[in-house]
């Protein structure tokens, strides 16, 4: 049986990692170098990285810490690739096929891409034709309104007059790998997965299909694998809770006898903690 994925997501700010709910609010919680050689401890899936910084500050200098500063996303790419020994994906900032090739050139393994998919396709198809669409994975933010209707966003922010079933057939016809499914009214809420949003776009795809947005607790995880066919959970707040929080999500979901990858060998790791 082909296993499901679980993979932590890591969000930026201005070179911290934060804490989002609702795309909204932003409570800073750390360094991102803390996190990567925790999660690479417990041998996570894979692991992505999406800067939402609205401006290039990079300064993470804290003298009572003792903390690096870095200058640049790039700097922080290659700290964090230095350290990781799983898939990285980094996100966020990307306008130009330059971008791409500085993310793959740092240390990434793939680069998530949302609002060249609205606004410079072709250098989507570029990113695909230089790196395999193995490379490019398709970030897609939707929202449900209050009449229970999804609309797509561009960034998270911006609503645009698309139908979600022709947007994805659009981007699938780019060439990308997989798509991450960012439901944003769930972003944070710890409320659970949109069930029916994705199995709207996986039924309508035949690439894999990252699920985002509502995890607040492991049931929630089985939910998505139990009801739905994507190919992995992604979440991001809740893998930030505790230092071994993503063994014991590891942990629930194979109990189930769900098909995750968890070994025995992190059962005796978390009982040294």
């Amino acid at each position: 049986m082909i296993k499901k994925r679980i993979i932590p997501v890591v969000l930026l700010k201005n070179g911290q990692i934060v804490q989002s709910r609702l795309f909204k609010r932003h409570q800073v919680i750390g360094s991102p170098t803390a996190v990567v050689e925790r999660l690479s401890n417990w041998s996570s899936d894979e692991l992505i990285y999406i800067d939402i910084s609205q401006h290039q500050l990079y300064d993470l200098s804290r003298d009572d810490l003792n903390q690096q500063s870095f200058s640049s996303i790039q700097e922080i790419i290659q700290q964090v690739a230095f350290k990781c020994h799983m898939p990285l994906s980094f996100g966020g900032g990307i306008r130009k096929i330059e971008d791409i090739d500085m993310r793959i050139s740092s240390g990434a393994d793939k680069v998530t891409i949302n609002s060249l998919l609205y606004d410079k396709p072709n250098v989507v198809k570029e990113g695909v034709r230089k790196y395999g669409s193995q490379a490019i994975v398709a970030s897609i933010d939707v929202k449900r309104d209050e009449s229970g209707n999804f609309i797509v966003f561009k960034g998270g922010k911006h609503p645009l007059s698309v139908q979600l079933q022709d947007f994805v057939t659009q981007i699938v016809d780019l060439g990308v790998g997989e798509i991450l499914l960012n439901a944003i009214h769930k972003d944070g809420t710890a409320s659970g997965f949109d069930i029916e949003l994705i199995n709207i776009v996986v039924d309508l795809v035949s690439i894999p299909v990252i699920a985002l947005g509502g995890a607040g607790n492991w049931e929630h995880f089985s939910e998505v694998l139990e009801k739905s066919n994507a190919s992995a959970v992604a979440a991001a707040n809740i893998f930030q809770h505790s230092e071994n929080s993503y063994y014991k999500c590891k942990e629930y979901l194979a109990q189930q006898s769900l098909p995750v990858r968890f070994s025995s060998k992190l059962s005796n790791q978390s009982k040294n903690l």
